[in-house]
């Protein structure tokens, strides 16, 4: 009864704010993948314009969303009476205050049927950026159906929508009621693209960026790896688009763009390789992506880390196999995979593919593994989720520098102990 009292009280304060901030523009980015990666995206492009507020850890949680929005930092205790006062006088403060932003950018996430339709109640987004429908929490969803209605709901009250065209099936264009919606993609089979004219690990892609609203494309470079780390690179170049950026403002802000920590982020190993860390999270999707993305690298040997997918319920199997089955002999030297799920389900399959395949129960062993085969100017790929997978733990054993690893994901003191204490029992 406590917390919905203070989510209620909260929303109410975001209703207010925007009712005395008219002027402030809110864009929302949902999504099974990726949401971080967009948001993050939007944020660095229309900054080449606005004054942003973005907060850059993503919001599942009923109470941190709201906070977000409104600029104000979550107690440290939840249940401390006198640390919700200082919140409430903050929130206060901030509806009084002239604005300090012209754009909020904010990340809704959803782990259980109904947290993205119910931000309905307290917001109105102008523009509503939804980057893949793929399963994610399946144990919750059940089905793929479910998703969709989950994280397309939130196009049909916003004012319009971006919608990916490469990650969201066609099929669930029965959802959307909202008319006043645009695509954006790898192609021209989308409204917003980006044309590829080259590619370099240290460089990025160099290309054209394509608007619908503009007689000719503009030339940019991105910065990242990885065909579906374009997406959120377009689908920030649309939105500064739909807010009225111009396209020099647009090429300059995409130039700016870079990897988040943990997603898809190119670090240089020892022995002079390379190093995909993308091991925030794991899901379907994503974790193909990044299998492709490795095959497309110039190197004389290839590794993938496989870490298993957790929250996947009923389709767990299947994922895992679907995935093993991405495994191609051709192009790997090894799959290495942690975990119960990958070892069962993931590492059969990639075997029958002709892959040499190792398994191992945490991280710890598969980093030392790694590090005692792989060869000078390897490409190296860390892909595994977060709970009792954090593959981050293997990626220090091969990096060339323990400078790089506060670019790791969940390095805190309070994640390093819990980690210690996973690791002592496993």
């Amino acid at each position: 009864m406590f917390k919905r009292l203070l989510q209620m009280k909260l929303e109410e304060y975001v209703r207010r704010y925007f009712k005395t901030h008219a002027d402030v523009k809110l864009v929302v980015v949902t999504g099974s993948v990726g949401k971080t990666s967009t948001k993050v995206a939007i944020g660095t492009v229309l900054a080449e314009r606005f004054r942003i507020r973005l907060h850059e850890g993503n919001h599942n949680a009923d109470l941190s969303a709201p906070l977000a929005i409104l600029g104000v930092k979550y107690p440290d205790n939840i249940r401390s009476v006198s640390a919700w006062r200082t919140v409430f006088r903050a929130a206060k403060q901030r509806i009084a205050e002239p604005s300090d932003v012209d754009v909020i950018v904010q990340e809704v996430g959803s782990d259980r049927i109904g947290q993205v339709p119910h931000i309905r109640r307290y917001l109105r987004p102008d523009i509503a950026v939804v980057t893949a429908v793929s399963p994610e929490h399946m144990e919750y969803f059940g089905t793929i159906d479910a998703v969709a209605a989950e994280e397309l709901s939130v196009v049909n009250f916003s004012g319009m929508a971006l919608i990916n065209r490469d990650d969201i099936d066609g099929r669930f264009s029965k959802l959307i009621t909202n008319p006043n919606i645009s695509t954006y993609g790898s192609d021209d089979a989308a409204e917003y693209y980006f044309v590829q004219k080259s590619f370099g690990i240290k460089s990025g892609f160099e290309g054209t960026f394509v608007a619908k609203e503009w007689e000719s494309p503009v030339a940019t470079s991105l910065r990242l790896l990885g065909a579906h780390s374009i997406r959120p690179a377009v689908a920030a170049g649309a939105v500064a688009v739909k807010l009225g950026m111009s396209a020099d403002e647009i090429a300059t802000g995409m130039q700016k763009i870079r990897a988040v920590n943990g997603r898809m982020n190119v670090l240089r190993g020892q022995e002079n390789t390379v190093i995909i860390d993308d091991t925030y999270n794991s899901s379907p999707l994503a974790a193909a992506s990044a299998l492709r993305a490795l095959y497309a690298l110039d190197a004389p040997q290839k590794i993938a880390v496989l870490g298993s997918m957790n929250e996947l319920g009923e389709s767990a199997v299947v994922e895992h196999e679907a995935l093993g089955a991405e495994c191609d002999a051709s192009q790997l030297a090894w799959v290495v995979t942690v975990g119960d799920l990958a070892e069962q389900h993931l590492a059969p399959v990639a075997r029958q593919q002709g892959c040499q395949v190792r398994s191992f129960a945490n991280a710890i062993e598969a980093g030392t593994f790694v590090h005692s085969v792989m060869e000078p100017g390897a490409a190296i790929l860390f892909k595994g989720s977060e709970g009792k997978i954090y593959l981050e733990e293997a990626v220090k054993i091969v990096l060339r520098s323990t400078s790089d690893e506060k670019r790791l994901v969940r390095q805190s003191e309070a994640w390093l102990e819990r980690k210690s204490a996973f690791f002592a029992k496993n």
